[in-house]
């Protein structure tokens, strides 16, 4: 399929964003550099990086938020710039804040009327919402009350409240405990089930696997690499071994070939070179161990990022 046809069928699409930011008295700092990226309709696609790496500003290029130094923006096959573009467009910043001498349903029929409902609709449309994300029985609550992990959830109502066909979602789990990350998880596939694009930006390994079909890693504001999530994580040529029933320690035939071994619980998880599987295997099933499982190794977000970030410079350098 050629670009121009995969565009077309594209809910997002960026195309050689590029943004600059200047600072007293002469400095010039390159936050985000020919950056492209295409988002299949009612695909969840992540946009992972370290901090600092310009992900929020790529985001705010889309949305408008930031005037680009130059690139080409689009939502649903139209410039992100219009009018009619942004209103298909639900957005969570990073941080969201709200006026806290509102009440939760206040903020709503704010946010509602902002987005363009009918009057009418918006309380219950509100309603709805507020209990999808956990926040039942809190719509009188004044924010002022609501901790960090309940104004995240209003955010993500509120992102909602217009009914927009692509979401923007900057770090959704920020502020959540694990069962409001999981509730978010959850409530991301079943929008992509209706339909509804998503674009993430996080830096959580978990909260990517377990909802993105794609990934866009960037570094130092370009993409560094594109795909699904185990692409660029998979160590090439090692296998990794989770293994149980060795209270005497690994076999030396097994301990020669991995320089990585840790033990836990009784469970020892190791990675080794994939042409010794079969005879670390054997070796294992010798000494009476019961092999759990066989896994690509992959490494780490944190260390993906730690290494991109250690790399040296491309040419033409990006910040000065």
């Amino acid at each position: 399929m050629s670009d121009t046809a995969s565009a077309d069928r594209a809910a997002i699409t960026i195309q050689g964003a590029r943004k600059t930011y200047v600072s007293f008295p002469d400095r010039r700092f390159v936050a985000v550099d020919d950056v492209s990226i295409t988002v299949p309709a009612g695909a969840i696609h992540g946009l992972l990086g370290p901090n600092g790496a310009g992900k929020t500003t790529t985001l705010k290029m889309l949305l408008g938020l930031v005037r680009p130094d130059r690139g080409a923006f689009t939502v649903l096959g139209r410039d992100a710039r219009r009018r009619s573009s942004r209103a298909e467009l639900g957005f969570l910043p990073e941080q969201p804040y709200f006026p806290p001498l509102l009440t939760a349903r206040q903020a709503m029929r704010l946010y509602g009327r902002l987005a363009g409902l009918p009057e009418g609709e918006i309380p219950q449309r509100s309603a709805e919402l507020l209990e999808r994300v956990g926040l039942h029985g809190r719509d009188h609550t004044a924010l002022s009350a609501f901790s960090r992990g309940m104004l995240q959830r209003l955010g993500i109502a509120q992102a909602l409240i217009g009914k927009p066909r692509v979401v923007v979602f900057d770090e959704p789990a920020g502020g959540l405990d694990p069962v409001g990350q999981r509730d978010v998880r959850n409530l991301m596939l079943e929008l992509r089930d209706e339909g509804v694009t998503i674009l993430l930006s996080s830096h959580q390994l978990s909260e990517a696997e377990a909802v993105c079909d794609r990934v866009s890693i960037i570094s130092r504001g370009r993409v560094a690499a594109e795909g699904s999530i185990d692409s660029p994580l998979n160590a090439q040529g090692r296998t990794s071994v989770r293994a149980a029933g060795l209270p005497g320690g690994l076999p030396p035939q097994v301990a020669t070939l991995t320089d990585d071994a840790a033990q836990a619980g009784g469970i020892w998880v190791f990675s080794i070179p994939d042409d010794g599987v079969r005879g670390v295997v054997d070796a294992l099933d010798d000494a009476g161990a019961k092999v759990l499982a066989l896994t690509p190794k992959r490494e780490s977000l944190e260390d993906y990022f730690t290494r991109m970030l250690q790399a040296p410079e491309p040419e033409g350098e990006v910040a000065r």
